[in-house]
């Protein structure tokens, strides 16, 4: 489970920055467009978390409704930490 919960992750988070990476080049300085998806993802994974408690044992390639919730948290997490990064070089620039 750890393993599928990883994988997840990585997936996700991969898939989360590039989507970031490009709202942010492409916006505008005053959008916030950048952090979006990722919070977005972090939703769903609180969401899947309070699915997890109530449903019974779901399981998806190898994890259940909470790994999958901790994984798009996780990838959520990681995103808004790129987009943060790329937005404050995006505003210090001339």
């Amino acid at each position: 489970m750890v393993e599928a919960v990883i994988t997840f992750g990585a997936i996700l988070t991969a898939i989360t920055a590039l989507i970031s990476i490009f709202l942010v080049r492409m916006t505008s300085k005053e959008s916030h467009a950048g952090y979006y998806p990722n919070l977005f993802l972090a939703l769903v994974g609180i969401l899947l978390i309070l699915v997890a408690s109530i449903a019974p044992k779901v399981d998806f390639a190898g994890a259940g409704f909470g790994g999958i919730g901790i994984a798009c948290m996780f990838a959520g997490a990681i995103g808004f930490i790129i987009s943060a990064v790329l937005d404050s070089y995006k505003n210090t620039a001339a």
